[in-house]
C-alpha cells in the first residue's frame, strides 16, 4: 500500500489533482460564513484598499496555484514521506481558513494581525519543505506568500486606523 501512494497511478493523479483543488479552495469557504458587513464599511480603511472585487479572482488565482502545488508534492511521494511537509501545509491552510473569522467574524483586526503574521510563516516554512520534493511546487506558493505579505501590511493599517 505504501508502494501505491509513493509511485500513484496516472489514473490516482488524475483524481488526485481535482481532489487538491478542491481542498485548497475549501479555505474559501470560510467567507461565505464570515463576509464583510456593517462594521467592515463603517470602519476607517486605508486609501490603499483593493476594492472589493478584485479579492475573488486573486483569491481563486491564489488557491488554483496551492492545489497544484499540494498535488505535485503528493506525486513526488513527498507527503506520504515527510509528515512535517504535511502538517505544515495543514496548519497554514487552517490559519488561512481562520483569519476570515477572526477579522470580518469577530472584527478584531488586532488579533487578526498576529494570526497573518503566523500565517505568513507558515507558508514561508511550507515553501522551504515543499522545495525538498518539488521546486516549482514551492514556487508556485511564492504568489501566496506576497499576497499574504500584503494583507499583514493591510490589516497593520486597519489596526492602526482603528485602535481605540
Amino acid at each position: 500500500m505504501n508502494d501505491v501512494l509513493a509511485r500513484p497511478t496516472a489514473s490516482t493523479q488524475a483524481l488526485m489533482l481535482p481532489a487538491c483543488l478542491v481542498f485548497s479552495m475549501a479555505a474559501a469557504t470560510s467567507g461565505a460564513f464570515w463576509p464583510p458587513d456593517a462594521w467592515y464599511f463603517e470602519i476607517e480603511r486605508p486609501s490603499w484598499t483593493p476594492p472589493g472585487w478584485l479579492f475573488g479572482p486573486v483569491w481563486t488565482t491564489l488557491y488554483v496555484l496551492i492545489g497544484v502545488s499540494l498535488w505535485r508534492v503528493w506525486r513526488t511521494g513527498g507527503l506520504q514521506r515527510d509528515r512535517t511537509a504535511l502538517v505544515l501545509f495543514l496548519a497554514q491552510w487552517t490559519l488561512n481558513l481562520a483569519w476570515t473569522a477572526i477579522f470580518f467574524g469577530l472584527h478584531a483586526p488586532g488579533l487578526a494581525l498576529v494570526e497573518i503574521v503566523l500565517l505568513a510563516a507558515l507558508i514561508l516554512a511550507t515553501i522551504v519543505r515543499f522545495h525538498r520534493h518539488d521546486r516549482l511546487a514551492a514556487w508556485l506558493l511564492t504568489p501566496y506568500l506576497a499576497w499574504v505579505c500584503f494583507a499583514t501590511v493591510l490589516n497593520a493599517a486597519f489596526w492602526w486606523l482603528n485602535r481605540a
